[in-house]
Parts: structure tokens; C-alpha cells; sequence
């Protein structure tokens, strides 16, 4: 009778560090940011997207778009603000950055800036992305490797793609804020972030695929027909 409980005891012993041992694989420290390190590395080969934002706080509403192509130098940028205290006051903005020189689009047109930037917004981008910095647009996943508390969640399906859902915390002062992040399955790339109760929401398309822009006709006239050199 001895042998047999102990036998037992035994048993289940060996059976609860099984558990203990699958559980800390599967959530313990070292499994997020081993697959953050996978998206960081896919986010540095990243030469095209779309991404969108919208926010609702305190009731002003926020919508962005970003379009990228770092193949042509492009960046298109797109916001449209509602102020809660005045919502007639509506505040949009339309801008497209190509090589070194900036436009704005109003009432249909574009006009072009009367100043060039030495380090465009679309180069500038692109640059960040290849080194694996923050852009201000995809999640910080090199910040959030070394900061954040990453918990597995459950897989779901984002602009057709299929990807696994993180719970990501982190510390802003006193508080902690709660987000989630959405990564692919197969490619390792975000495709949604999203913060408790989904007062901000951002969502990520078209990786290295062709963006179409609409372009302004003297941004792509050959270099000597705007330069003037032959």
C-alpha cells in the first residue's frame, strides 16, 4: 500500500512538472519576444504598406492613412480631424512626399511647397524601417521587445490574413496601458493594433505590394525637363 501512494504521489508530481514546464514554453519569459524579433526582422524587409489609424478620445475623432513605396521615394499622408468642443471646425490634411519636395492637395489640386525638405518624410521612413527604428506608425516592436510583458493570445482574421493576437502591457508612468497587437501567422508582420476598449485602432495592408498614388504631373516629369539641363 505504501509503494502504491507513493507510486501515485509520484506520478503526479511528474505530470504537474510537465504542465509547469509546457506553460512556461508556451507563456513564460522569452516566448514573445522571440516571435517580436521575427516581426522586427520581417518589418526591416518591408519596402511598401498601407496603414490606417482611427481614434475616438474624449470625442475628438481621428482618422490617418499612410501609403509608402520606398522604391519610388513615396509617401502619402492623409489625416481628417473632429474636434469634440467644435465639430464644425473639421481640420484635414493631404500631403504627398516624393524625392525632396512636398505637396498639398486642397479642393482637388495639388500645390507644391515652397519648401523642399533635405531628408524627405517618404526617405526618412524607409530609412527607419530598414534599421528597425521606430516610424510612428508601425508598432514599436524593438521598444516593446526590451519594455513590454507579452502574453499569447488567441489566432483571428485582419484584412484577410490570419494572425495571432498579443496582449502587450506597458508602463507609462504610474499606469499601465494594455494593447493588443495582431501578427501574422506566416509572415510575422502587424496587422492590427488595438488599444482596451478600442479607442485607438490601427491596421496594416499591402506589404510590398504596388500602391497606387495619385501623383501630381510636374512631380513625374523626366529630371532635365524640370531642371532645365539637358
Amino acid at each position: 500500500m505504501g509503494n502504491r501512494y507513493w507510486l501515485w504521489t509520484g506520478a503526479r508530481i511528474l505530470v504537474a512538472a510537465i504542465v509547469i514546464l509546457w506553460a512556461a514554453s508556451y507563456l513564460g519569459p522569452g516566448s514573445g519576444e522571440k516571435e517580436f524579433q521575427k516581426t522586427l526582422d520581417a518589418m526591416k524587409q518591408v519596402h511598401s504598406l498601407r496603414a490606417s489609424y482611427t481614434s475616438n478620445v474624449s470625442g475628438n475623432r481621428t482618422e490617418a492613412l499612410w501609403e509608402l513605396d520606398c522604391s519610388r521615394n513615396i509617401l502619402h499622408y492623409e489625416s481628417h480631424l473632429v474636434p469634440a468642443d467644435n465639430p464644425s471646425q473639421e481640420i484635414s490634411d493631404d500631403e504627398l512626399h516624393i524625392g525632396g519636395n512636398e505637396y498639398h492637395r486642397k479642393d482637388g489640386q495639388w500645390s507644391k511647397s515652397a519648401y523642399a525638405f533635405r531628408i524627405p518624410g517618404s526617405h526618412n521612413f524607409c530609412l527607419r524601417l530598414a534599421d528597425g527604428s521606430d516610424t510612428g506608425v508601425l508598432p514599436p516592436i524593438a521598444n516593446l521587445i526590451q519594455h513590454a510583458i507579452l502574453e499569447k493570445g488567441g489566432k483571428k482574421t485582419v484584412n484577410g490574413v490570419r494572425c495571432r493576437e498579443w496582449l502587450v502591457t506597458t508602463r507609462n508612468g504610474p499606469y499601465f496601458e494594455h494593447d493588443t497587437i495582431c501578427i501574422g501567422l506566416d509572415d510575422h508582420l502587424p496587422y492590427e493594433v488595438a488599444t482596451v476598449g478600442n479607442l485607438t485602432h490601427s491596421s496594416y495592408s499591402d506589404y510590398n505590394k504596388a500602391i497606387e498614388f495619385d501623383v501630381p504631373e510636374a512631380a513625374v516629369q523626366p529630371a532635365n525637363a524640370t531642371s532645365g539641363t539637358n
